[in-house]
């Protein structure tokens, strides 16, 4: 039984380091879809905030360095997505695409050209990482059964990011349900020519939720590569961004639901990594291609049982153009 409990907090764990990127993503697509405009660039931006922040706290040797530089090219690419998609009416889920496509290919070629590491960053150590931060008392309280191996294993011992992630998530749903800003990016999603006819500049309140979104994409890319990771590593994000918008999607564009969504895949990639190389019952040693398949089989179950119930807003992925 003793055993047993450790595995699962271990999991656990995991599934919290696992989930910090997945959230701050998909809290970052919240604001964006909530605003009208439809984002499937997440992975790109965390791409890009991966590779700029293990670059820039490489140089530097500093983790806060690398988070500033990574959250200024994701705002840099959420503003550039807004201005195809606010100020030109593209479509947003090409230009979107565009930006992933380009990240994708950029990244490793400049990080082969300024490290001559195959399109890696040299391994980061000291501050350009952000260390593990102890909870006051976890040792002391790891004494106590049951409790205290939870408290010291899972709530402590995580970096600073991932703390962050715990924070945004009530933060997020105070901003959207409860402020006056939260009140107009509500209704630039649903109904823009009303907020339009109440004196407020729709594409104001678009651009800013663009920002807020390369804001939260800068922080969880910046985690991948400094915090949970020790460096730049070519598609490190491996589809995370994809899965925040599921689990968006599954979440029905509100914070919490989608915080359930979100430590749901993360359960079951941190599950997946503990289940290779184990031999099952009757089936045998199941291959590895199979269980690190299983959190996207688990998204596309997910979706193909519930997308039909989650309504988005009726002005996403939809240009506003103001009535003359």
């Amino acid at each position: 039984m003793e055993d047993l409990w450790v595995s699962f907090l271990a999991l656990a764990a995991s599934t919290i380091r696992l989930v910090t990127p997945l959230i701050l993503a998909a809290l970052a697509g919240l604001f964006c879809e909530r605003s009208g405009i439809v984002d499937i660039a997440l992975e790109g931006k965390m791409l890009a905030a991966a590779f700029a922040a293990a670059a820039t706290a490489y140089v530097t040797n500093s983790a806060w360095t690398g988070l500033g530089a990574g959250i200024l090219v994701a705002i840099a690419l959420a503003l550039l997505h807004g201005l195809a998609s606010i100020r030109y009416n593209g479509n947003q889920v090409v230009s979107g695409m565009a930006l992933n496509i380009l990240v994708a290919g950029l990244a490793p070629t400049l990080g082969n050209a300024w490290f001559s590491q195959g399109g890696q960053t040299p391994m980061l150590a000291g501050d350009a990482r952000f260390p593990v931060i102890v909870l006051p008392g976890a040792a002391t309280l790891g004494q106590i059964p049951i409790v205290g191996p939870l408290y010291q294993s899972v709530i402590s011992g995580h970096n600073i990011i991932v703390y962050m992630a715990a924070v945004a998530v009530p933060l997020v749903w105070w901003v959207v349900y409860r402020t006056r800003f939260g009140l107009r990016l509500r209704a630039a999603g649903e109904n823009p020519h009303a907020l339009d006819t109440a004196g407020v500049s729709v594409a104001w309140v678009r651009y800013r939720a663009l920002m807020i979104t390369g804001l939260l994409c800068g922080i969880a890319g910046s985690y991948l590569s400094i915090a949970h990771n020790a460096g730049f590593v070519r598609d490190m994000t491996a589809g995370k961004g994809y899965l925040a918008l599921a689990a968006l999607v599954f979440g029905k564009w509100r914070p919490l639901p989608t915080l359930l969504a979100c430590l749901l895949f993360a359960f079951a990639d941190a599950l997946q990594i503990r289940l290779q190389g184990v031999v099952l019952p009757v089936i045998g040693q199941v291959p590895v291609q199979a269980i690190q398949a299983l959190p996207y089989v688990l998204t596309v179950l997910l979706l193909a049982g519930f997308v039909g119930r989650a309504i988005a807003p009726k002005a996403s992925g939809i240009p506003y153009v103001k009535d003359r």
